[in-house]
This record gives structure tokens, C-alpha cells and sequence, in this order.
């Protein structure tokens, strides 16, 4: 009982694990589309984080190399599940939507707490400026491939046509063959931008053996699934009832939930003065959604018959390169204060109450 009560005070977020049976109960006893949809979006939060630690401790036994790899592959598993159902039910807007919101989400509101919260407790803030300017480059040209089919597919076709859906693969296909050669320079390289380092400190020996990290990964994926099922299941009704729109649950609550767990972590290594962290899980989670989650969405999506393309409206367009812009003029310099990250919340806030009062 000691061990864990002390658990849950080292990881506040296993409180929400309760979460998970009664939205199961909610479901079984028919309490109602709004609970069953507010407990299965708390349920996801401790879900993500145990799949984020079990794959930090597979990370720490596997090495610094193939621990990148993992955390590349795995680490924005929970978000990947929940879009699949998305997809699986035909809220293609919604997916489409929450890769924007992902994207945005780790590079205004992760990157802003991490500046704002690390400037209060250590005052000016530094990290590498060459690392940070190549991953800047990277992340723009990673974003200029998702903006691309959108514009070009005006003059293509109609959005579900043959062509634009070509031009969607097409795109899909080049984003994934540089990912896999990001992963493949992780392999070579001590620094890559698509993986970050573990959080785990190499002298500190993980609780969990392979074993029980493996265990504990599967268990929380089957949890995933289950209440991303419950979740998508009840958001027609959730936006009826409630008065908000897809967009709006697809851009800023299904990306927080997915990876909230990630984001205290980017908070706190900040609050440790390891800034040049926080920075690069930020950076590396939204490289992965553009380079890996989107394209593969694009195949899977195929494959399940109904296919996703490439196509943002104009609101996600702008939404991104604001994101990427501002956050490459902000780390460019390899500096960063709390003022710098005010600036990247007061921006998301502002996109967040411009989403919420759109019509659709």
C-alpha cells in the first residue's frame, strides 16, 4: 500500500486511472453520452502517460539508440489509436484537425509553459542554437508538405477525387521516406531531430524490469483503445448537445488529451533548467505527427475505405505557419525567457478562442 501511495504522489496523473471503469460503467449502465464521453477523455490521460513511461524504461535497457527509435515509433501512440477510431467512424475533419492541433499544441502551448514556468524558476533560459535552428528548418519543411496538397489540390480536383488522393500518397510517401531517414541518422547520430533523449537519468535505474514495461505498454494500449472507442463513439452528441463543433474538439481537446502526459514532462525538465529538452520534445513530437502519424494516417485510412487526404482549410493553414514560424524566430537565438513564452501562450489562446467561435 506504501509503494503505491507513493506512486501516485510521484505521478498525480494515476489518480485519473479511475476514470477508466466508469466510463466503462457509464457506457454499461447508460449514464448518458456526456459522461461517458467527459470519462473517457480523462480516462486517455493516464493512459498516454503509462505508454510514454513503459516506453522511457524500454528506452533506458534498449540503449540511447534504439531508445530513440522506440520513442519515435511509440510516442505519440495514444493520439495515433485515437485518430484511427476517428477515421474508422468516418470524423475525417476531426483527424485532420487534430494533427494541426498536435502540431501547434507542442510548438505555442507546451513550448510557451515550458519558457514561461523554466524563465520564473531560473531566469534566462539556453540551449544549443546550431540543434535548434537545423531542427527549425526541418520543421518547416516538414510543414510546407502538409500545406502543399492543400494548395495545388484547387487546381487538381475536386478533394476526393483521383487526383488529389494521388497527390495526398504522393506526399505521404516522400514524408515517410524522410522520416525513416531521420530515423536511420538517430541511428548514427548521438542527436537526431525526429527522437529527443530519454528523461530518465542515466545513473537512475528504472522501477520496471523489460518485462513489466512491455506488460505495462500493452495494458495501456488495449485501455487506449477501448476508450478512444467510447470517446469517438459519443462526440456527434457531444456537439450537439454541448454547441461545439468537430473542428473545435478535433484541434484543441483531442491533442491535449493525447498528450498531456508528454507535456508535463517538457514542463518539468524545464522547471530543472534542462531547457534544451523541453525544446526538443516539443519539436521532435510535432515532427513526428507531420512526418510519421499524418502519412501514415494517409495509408491506413486507404486500407479501412475511407481514404484521408492532405487538404487543410485555410483556419489550419494559418494556424501552422503561425506555429512554425513563431517558434523558429523564438529558438533561433538559443535563448529564452518568460516573456518569449508568454508571447507563444497568448498566441495559442488566441487561435483556441478563434476555433471555438467558428460556425462548424
Amino acid at each position: 500500500m506504501k509503494s503505491i501511495l507513493a506512486h501516485l504522489r510521484q505521478n498525480p496523473l494515476s489518480f485519473l486511472i479511475v476514470a477508466l471503469p466508469l466510463a466503462i460503467l457509464a457506457e454499461l449502465l447508460q449514464w448518458g453520452p456526456l459522461w461517458i464521453f467527459l470519462f473517457s477523455a480523462v480516462g486517455l490521460i493516464p493512459m498516454a502517460g503509462y505508454i510514454g513511461k513503459a516506453t522511457e524504461a524500454m528506452a533506458f535497457y534498449t540503449g540511447p539508440r534504439i531508445g530513440g527509435l522506440l520513442n519515435a515509433t511509440l510516442g505519440n501512440a495514444a493520439e495515433l489509436i485515437i485518430t484511427l477510431v476517428a477515421i474508422n467512424a468516418g470524423l475525417l475533419d476531426l483527424v485532420k484537425a487534430s494533427i494541426t492541433g498536435s502540431i501547434i499544441g507542442n510548438l505555442l502551448l507546451v513550448m510557451g509553459l515550458s519558457m514561461v514556468v523554466g524563465g520564473i524558476k531560473n531566469g534566462m533560459q539556453s540551449f544549443d542554437r546550431r540543434h535548434a535552428s537545423n531542427n527549425a528548418i526541418l520543421l518547416i519543411l516538414a510543414i510546407l508538405a502538409l500545406v502543399i496538397p492543400s494548395f495545388f489540390s484547387g487546381s487538381i480536383g475536386d478533394e476526393h477525387s483521383i487526383g488529389v488522393e494521388a497527390l495526398s500518397l504522393g506526399v505521404a510517401v516522400v514524408m515517410m521516406v524522410l522520416y525513416i531517414l531521420g530515423i536511420i541518422y538517430s541511428l548514427k547520430a548521438p542527436r537526431s531531430p525526429i527522437t529527443h533523449e530519454s528523461t530518465v537519468e542515466p545513473h537512475h535505474k528504472p522501477s520496471m524490469t523489460v518485462a513489466q514495461s512491455t506488460a505495462l505498454l500493452a495494458a495501456a494500449t488495449i485501455g487506449v483503445v477501448v476508450l478512444s472507442e467510447l470517446l469517438v463513439g459519443e462526440i456527434e452528441h457531444v456537439t450537439e448537445n454541448l454547441g461545439l463543433s468537430e473542428f473545435f474538439l478535433g484541434i484543441i481537446l483531442v491533442p491535449i488529451i493525447g498528450n498531456v502526459a508528454e507535456h508535463l514532462v517538457a514542463v518539468q525538465v524545464a522547471i530543472r533548467n534542462k531547457m534544451e529538452l523541453s525544446v526538443e520534445i516539443a519539436v521532435s513530437s510535432s515532427l513526428q505527427i507531420a512526418l510519421f502519424v499524418a502519412p501514415l494516417l494517409v495509408f491506413l485510412s486507404l486500407a479501412m475505405g475511407n481514404p484521408l487526404t492532405l487538404i487543410f482549410n485555410p483556419f489550419e493553414l494559418i494556424a501552422l505557419g503561425a506555429g512554425v514560424i513563431i517558434s523558429a524566430f523564438v529558438s533561433l537565438d538559443g535563448e529564452s525567457n518568460w516573456l518569449e513564452g508568454a508571447a507563444l501562450l497568448a498566441i495559442y489562446l488566441m487561435l483556441g478562442l478563434s476555433f471555438f467561435l467558428l460556425p462548424f
